[in-house]
């Protein structure tokens, strides 16, 4: 933190011991938050706290003591990405101010626009978000939109990735990522980093992101040394300030501090090449150990000293940092006995900031003559004004909003949904055995009660893919898959009911609350919760009973760049780790890739389990399979019996 502010930052995000995507990182106790705000807002500098990750129903107590240690430390605003965590934390501390975070999976301006309706006031968007998506999005946004503009770049939609999470035990959407995005994978025979991305870095590209409007520009740096921090700020500083972009010179500078084979802005250029693709080098290591070590924060806040003593007045101390004054008051000054006060031994005391950040500027002093105060007091008086000076630094609050009840009013029901990729894979059984059955937007052909919504529509897209809702509607949908609160409004203005699929990673009961008030008919749980944590939640809900989860969803169509089109047209591209398990990747919507499971999840063989939990609603994903496949699958749900093949289970433990 201390580097950040000496690089120049306006604000730094910082993370506590408990609940935030960097659990690993060395994060602050409450009493060293409380320190830590001070000392930032002494510099004017904001403190945004992470409580970023998903929240079961146990955990929610926790949650709420990291938010109200935080509100009581006087941070300027809570990063949040459960939906029901930030409801909880709306009605306890309606004040605080919310920033939704990148985990929330925010990619479009209609996003933006709901999150507005339920309290908060910055957006964290997607680092995937294009030129153009950015620029209407920002035209759009009714509240502030924040930016990456440096650092790590995950490969998948941030809030979409449960590679760690089902393949290792380690959920990165709860601050515990094991990054096999950066391992290597068989492809084609060969090995390759597929999935490892350069760091970003858009500092060519200044004076156009000023002129977009963007509220505040981030950088990536909670896992990184202080010097990366203290360097990257520098430069970002400089470059903000000038208005201007980055000189080969100044990104020479910024890859020394920390790169992966250089940088990338691809996303943002709509360059999607290999050449995004990048490992980090010992070529790299060396440059970055050869930094200038931080020794610790150098730099002071100039205050502006004005003093008043006269006789029969009480003493009168004022202090500037050029944006906020306070003044302070205290004990009448008596006359001199022996040696009078003089100017000098005033401004020594009054000006004693050691051990703050700050240092004396202008010193101004009115002394009327023949007077004494104890030194005590003068000490006094300064530690006051100082502590006057913090107070009237301390954020502004912001009016409360109405949020949604803390419980859902729905009950679970009996019911059978699946969702197939494609109409070939149906079988004329399944449509007996399913109460309704989905298909992708874009492969629906009237057959079928349901479409399924792509994970992500950026603001380019909504406008054909809300053509194609209304064209579902007239040709028999009825429902639709909705995976992000800025789809929402397309469903419900093509007349569709929205049901709340697994990519919101509903963990917790106030999430599905939240998701009823907006109008979620249903809601399906994430594929991450245990049979005990799925049974505290209640509500509509069901869960994915059989099913290749998706653990991935790329922006870069991967298939393009490490086999060929017509391989990913053919659906035979397989990602194989170290190990040899192959990971299906497919396709999906216009370009994106989606990786999937190596594993299906299957509980054919254990539904007395899923009814001691409560699952009477059962979700069916058919990605991969072919009919006669299917077929099998729905006779072993039939027969209960296990399934002849390698499977992954829902987790019966917490």
């Amino acid at each position: 933190m201390d580097a950040a502010i000496e690089g120049g930052a306006n604000a730094v995000y910082l993370g506590g011991v408990a609940m935030n995507a960097r659990i690993h990182a060395g994060n602050f106790s409450p009493a060293e938050l409380r320190e830590a705000v001070k000392k930032a807002h002494a510099y004017g500098v904001k403190v945004y706290f992470t409580l970023n990750t998903l929240v079961t129903d146990r955990e929610l107590s926790v949650f709420l003591a990291a938010a109200r240690d935080a509100a009581e430390a006087g941070v300027d605003a809570l990063i949040v990405s459960d939906l029901g965590g930030a409801a909880a934390i709306h009605r306890e501390i309606p004040s605080l101010e919310l920033h939704a975070s990148t985990q929330m999976s925010g990619h479009n301006a209609e996003m933006a626009k709901e999150l507005e309706k339920y309290g908060f006031s910055r957006m964290v968007a997607a680092r995937e978000i294009s030129r153009e998506n950015l620029r209407l999005l920002l035209r759009n946004s009714p509240i502030e939109t924040e930016f990456f503009v440096h650092g790590a770049l995950c490969v998948c939609h941030s809030g979409q990735c449960l590679f760690s999470s089902l393949v290792g035990g380690r959920s990165g959407n709860r601050g515990d990522c094991a990054q096999p995005c950066r391992l290597p994978y068989t492809v084609g025979g060969k090995e390759r980093y597929p999935l490892s991305l350069k760091d970003l870095c858009l500092a060519e590209h200044i004076p156009e992101l000023i002129g977009m409007g963007i509220a505040s520009f981030k950088i990536e740096g909670r896992m990184k040394s202080p010097e990366y921090v203290r360097d990257t700020a520098k430069v970002w500083r400089k470059l903000l300030d000038e208005g201007r972009a980055a000189s080969p010179e100044e990104m020479k500078k910024l890859a020394e501090a920390f790169s992966r084979g250089g940088f990338t802005d691809g996303y943002y250029t709509g360059s999607l090449s290999r050449r995004m693709l990048g490992i980090r080098q010992e070529a790299d290591k060396e440059k970055t150990r050869a930094q200038i070590p931080f020794e610790g924060l150098s730099r002071r806040v100039e205050l502006n000293v004005t003093a008043k003593i006269a006789a029969g007045e009480l003493m009168k101390l004022s202090l500037s940092d050029g944006v906020r004054m306070v003044t302070v008051t205290a004990d009448r000054p008596e006359p001199a006995r022996t040696a009078p006060l003089s100017e000098k031994i005033v401004a020594k005391q009054l000006c004693k900031f050691g051990g703050t950040p700050y240092v004396a500027g202008s010193f101004s002093l009115a002394l009327d003559p023949g007077l004494m105060v104890p030194v005590s007091k003068l000490n006094d008086l300064r530690r006051r004004a100082l502590e006057a000076l913090a107070e009237a630094i301390a954020p502004p609050r912001r009016k409360s909003v109405q949020m949604p009840s803390a419980r859902p009013v729905g009950a679970r029901t009996e019911r059978k949904t699946a969702r197939f990729a494609d109409p070939a894979q149906i079988p004329e059984t399944a449509r007996a055995k399913f109460d309704r059955i989905y298909l992708p937007l874009d492969r629906f052909d009237g057959s079928v009660e349901g479409v399924v919504l792509p994970p992500v529509l950026f603001d380019r897209e909504l406008g054909v893919a809300a053509r194609m809702l209304k064209e579902a509607a007239a040709g028999g949908a009825r429902y639709a898959l909705v995976g992000n609160l800025g789809h929402l409004s397309i469903v419900l203005d093509a007349g569709l009911i929205p049901v709340a699929d697994y990519r919101f990673n509903i963990a917790n009961a106030g999430t599905v609350a939240f998701l009823e008030e907006v109008g979620m008919s249903e809601q399906i749980l994430s594929p991450e919760l245990s049979l005990p944590q799925i049974r505290d939640i209640g509500g509509d809900t069901s869960v994915i009973v059989y099913g290749r989860i998706p653990l991935m969803t790329l922006e870069k169509c991967i298939g393009k760049e490490l086999a060929d089109c017509a391989a990913c047209d053919a659906g035979k591209l397989t990602l194989r780790d170290r190990k040899g398990v192959g990971f299906p990747v497919r396709r999906e919507w216009e370009h994106r890739s989606i990786v999937y499971n190596s594993l299906p999840t299957c509980m054919s063989d254990r539904q007395d389990t899923l009814i001691r939990a409560g699952i009477t609603a059962r979700h069916f994903l058919f990605t991969v399979e072919t009919k006669r496949e299917v077929e099998a699958v729905l006779r072993a749900f039939d027969e209960q019996t296990a399934p002849d093949f390698p499977v992954r289970r829902i987790s019966s433990g917490r």
